[in-house]
């Protein structure tokens, strides 16, 4: 089953859950019916967005945009990482307003709306679970259906607390459960998706070690501008200005040294690189470019 397909089955399963959860939270009058709904509502957005993602990542090129769409996959889980971080905080604050005044909840229905909440999710889960780690966007998605099929265990638990015992503070303290989910996960997704927007270097590559590696090959003098980002899942890229000895030109050794430099990013580090450009230079061409240009 295709991304795209999988992506709309499950949006349409969380929307319909989505319809019924609201109805739940508005009779039984649950914070944690409530935070799982309005999660299982920034589910459905975020599966919305991750759907437009899936389909826009993999449109052609074109001479303005270089890359496609390839990185909108990262932008749709930056996006739900943050919605999901503020449905936390407000839940945060809520459930401590709670478990100082606990309203009444009805456990019985309490109970009943959690178990198709979790029976939606589980379904969800299936479907998207062979896929999950083929980019951001279906980990993101992945990981929005998870946490929301967390929070339902958190409702029914809750509920039946509840219903046997009485103790209404049970709502408060599931949905401050579901926070406690939630929001790492979400700070996660949304810390490495914002190293790619920002154009670090790719996780678990240290470019001191590719400057020291390069340095290392014969006839390199020296390594500036060197410079590596993600575009998208599984495309790292790699720049760099390599000076070499002069004779390098004048021996057509410099075509040479261009491929070693280029398998030596493409397999001697954790992270291989397949797209690679390197500005092979004399030292007198690299002495005449501008300052700013060797750095770092």
């Amino acid at each position: 089953m295709r991304m795209r397909t999988k992506l709309l089955i499950v949006f349409c399963i969380t929307a319909s859950i989505v319809v019924a959860q609201a109805i739940g939270a508005y009779v039984t009058g649950s914070l944690a019916l409530l935070t799982d709904t309005v999660h299982a509502a920034t589910d459905s957005i975020g599966l919305l967005v991750a759907l437009i993602a899936a389909f826009l990542m993999h449109r052609p090129t074109s001479s303005n945009r270089t890359w496609g769409f390839r990185r909108i996959e990262v932008i749709a889980a930056f996006f739900q990482a943050t919605l999901l971080i503020g449905i936390g905080i407000y839940a945060l604050v809520e459930g401590i307003r709670r478990l100082i005044e606990p309203p009444e909840v009805p456990g019985l229905e309490l109970l009943i709306f959690g178990v198709l909440g979790l029976a939606a999710n589980i379904l969800g889960l299936v479907i998207l679970s062979s896929s999950r780690h083929e980019n951001f966007n279906m980990r993101a998605a992945f990981l929005e259906v998870l946490n929301d099929a967390l929070g339902s265990v958190g409702v029914i638990v809750a509920a039946i607390v509840i219903a046997t015992t009485g103790f209404m503070r049970a709502d408060a303290i599931a949905s401050l459960l579901i926070v406690a989910l939630i929001v790492p996960r979400a700070y996660r997704l949304m810390t490495e998706t914002l190293a790619v927007l920002m154009e670090f270097a790719p996780e678990g590559l240290d470019l001191d070690e590719v400057r020291e590696h390069i340095l290392q090959l014969k006839h390199v003098i020296d390594v500036h501008d060197l410079h590596a980002s993600t575009v998208a899942t599984g495309l790292p890229t790699i720049t760099a200005h390599v000076v070499v000895a002069d004779e390098c030109f004048r021996d057509g050794h410099a075509q040479g040294i261009l491929q070693e430099v280029r398998n030596c990013v493409l397999s001697h580090f954790e992270v291989s690189i397949e797209h690679s450009t390197f500005q092979i230079e004399t030292l007198e061409f690299s002495q005449h470019e501008p300052s700013s240009q060797h750095h770092p």
